[in-house]
């Protein structure tokens, strides 16, 4: 994709959707890449973030193990992760309460609000597109996109298990 304005494909069948997720997901992680590189963030800083969000909104522990372990990392690229997050004052490093042996991690303050003005303009511009649909219309595309990230995550342990990454070659 270059600046330019989008273009969706001609045709609306299948393919064209597979084409247009995949045109979204190489377009988010551009800006990803854009907003992350403006506050000298890592795309992996940005993920670490994240995985640290989710997990806290479900009340969750995160250690440095869930971070290597979601992110597939080794042990001393985590440590490195973690040593760059807390050194910009994204993140602090805890004893849990009840276990003093393992460290868990939090957001600052910082982070949500480095985080905030990052993605406010992506948030922003999803929002004013997201307006022009009937929430009926958008009750149909959250059912859609979550079975396609159900499909991805399928897939993903599928290739991770050694399962099929390609049709098997025919003889000639």
């Amino acid at each position: 994709m270059t600046d330019e304005s989008f273009q969706r494909p001609p045709d609306s069948g299948p393919q064209s959707l597979v084409r247009l997720l995949q045109d979204f997901t190489l377009e988010a992680n551009r800006y990803v890449d854009t907003a992350g590189g403006r506050n000298a963030m890592h795309r992996t800083d940005l993920n670490a973030l994240a995985v640290i969000m989710r997990h806290t909104a479900k009340g969750l522990v995160v250690t440095p193990g869930v971070l290597r372990k979601e992110l597939h990392l080794s042990s001393p690229a985590t440590t490195a992760l973690i040593d760059r997050l807390d050194s910009s004052g994204h993140v602090t490093r805890e004893r849990h309460a009840t276990d003093r042996r393992q460290v868990q991690l939090r957001m600052t303050p910082k982070a949500f609000r480095d985080g905030g003005a990052m993605f406010m303009p992506l948030s922003r511009h999803m929002g004013t597109a997201m307006a022009a649909f009937s929430p009926e219309e958008l009750d149909l595309v959250t059912r859609f996109m979550t079975a396609m990230v159900e499909a991805t995550i399928a897939a993903r342990q599928e290739a991770s298990d050694g399962g099929p990454a390609s049709p098997a070659p025919t003889p000639n």
